[in-house]
């Protein structure tokens, strides 16, 4: 299963606005780029004052548009043009005095004329705006920006941030331009479709681990990145996501809300209770199926005339099982991990823990990977999804299901 870029045939139309998060902009260019996007710069006087347009040129490849008066378009209207040509405009910085010009529906400069000009009404032309706003701490927080801010939001504008943390003043506070991978992921959710909007899910993901002692323990080779991927792909398909991670370094998300546990039977019992409130829950964790029956207080040491210790095992809960057969269960997908026989084996899943639907892959050969095959089990028979990237697999998960929950009604 093939995947393109993201962002692959978007035209996306970056104005920059004045402010010393410019330099970001820079970046942003090259993350939107490698996304797969074209992108079309367009700064303001002020945003000239932070960044050269040649720099911008540079990195997108196309040169940059700062004047309404621009001769080089043959009808001499930049602004009508740029903002047709566009599947969004993302202003990033959005300034202060930008987003009280938009609010205000005055048209000062290009960047604000080629918004106010650009399609709005609802349809199949309508033209997104999106505004990552940049502006010290006192500022933001002044009440008119505020009120500005509000006001293109129920105009139709989309806010982007701002975040909070170290300012070029000095100061510390919310104001902050997010970072170019975020403005980007940001994007890139804006244009998936909504398949699982007003749905709930959780996810487990990770491995966990069980310990022998305070150094030492039972754990597996998981990297959570399947789980993950499954959280991202789900909240940017507009469901509200809780993910339940054990052990991994990874980032969570943007928009999921994560618990970190470390145990299998800490993954359980933050699990249960929570999972009658969910619509879907996807097992992707993969739980150690026993923990010692005891663990040592202190490291258990090798020594000479001491036998080799054994491990006395018992039991984990069953976390997909026991999710299944609540009485108000959510839809239920588990994943299984198989060294070998991979359909016999999640098939004797899917039948063992009564769930709809089984995902299988072959473990020892994903684990710690970015890309895997899949095989999907369920009553009616099994469909395998080619190798591919995790995230390209984690959306095709989310139209699954999102095809399954429709048909359930």
């Amino acid at each position: 299963m093939k995947q393109s870029p993201d962002l692959a045939g978007r035209h996306i139309v970056l104005g920059l606005s004045g402010g010393i998060a410019c330099y970001k902009s820079a970046e942003l260019v090259r993350e939107l780029t490698r996304a797969g996007a074209t992108v079309q710069v367009v700064m303001t006087p002020a945003a000239e004052q932070f960044i050269t347009a040649v720099t911008m040129q540079a990195l997108s490849g196309r040169p940059v548009v700062r004047d309404q008066w621009d001769a080089r378009e043959p009808n001499n209207m930049a602004h009508i043009n740029l903002s047709r040509e566009a599947d969004a405009i993302l202003i990033a910085p959005a300034s202060a005095d930008l987003i009280a010009q938009l609010a205000q529906g005055r048209a000062d400069e290009l960047l604000s004329l080629l918004c106010l000009a650009r399609p709005f009404a609802s349809g199949h032309e309508r033209v997104p705006l999106l505004l990552a706003p940049a502006m010290n701490r006192e500022m933001w927080a002044h009440p008119a920006t505020q009120r500005n801010a509000a006001q293109v939001a129920a105009d139709g504008a989309v806010l982007l941030g701002p975040a909070h943390g170290d300012q070029a003043c000095g100061e510390v506070g919310d104001g902050r331009m997010l970072e170019a991978v975020e403005l980007r992921d940001a994007l890139i959710a804006f244009f998936q479709p909504k398949l699982l909007q007003g749905r709930r899910l959780l996810i487990t993901a990770g491995p966990t681990f069980e310990p022998i002692d305070p150094v030492r323990g039972l754990t597996n080779l998981s990297s959570g990145k399947m789980g993950f991927a499954m959280a991202r792909a789900a909240q940017e398909a507009g469901a509200q996501v809780t993910l339940v991670a054990g052990p991994v370094h990874l980032d969570t998300p943007a928009g999921v809300r994560r618990i970190d546990v470390r145990t299998a039977q800490q993954m359980f019992d933050a699990v249960l209770p929570l999972a009658a409130q969910h619509d879907v829950f996807v097992a992707t964790a993969a739980v150690a199926d026993w923990r010692p029956a005891g663990t040592s207080d202190a490291k258990i040491k090798k020594q000479a005339d001491r036998a080799v210790p054994v491990l006395e095992l018992v039991e984990n809960p069953d976390i997909l099982a026991a999710v299944a057969r609540l009485p108000d269960a959510p839809y239920c997908v588990g994943f299984a991990a198989e060294s070998h026989d991979l359909a016999r084996h999640a098939r004797e899943k899917l039948q063992r823990k009564n769930v709809p639907l089984v995902v299988g892959n072959l473990g020892p050969a994903t684990f710690g990977r970015d890309d895997n095959a899949l095989l999907l089990v369920d009553a009616q028979g099994e469909r395998e999804v080619p190798c591919a990237s995790k995230r390209a697999l984690a959306q095709e998960l989310v139209r699954e299901i999102a095809g399954r929950l429709a048909a359930r009604g």
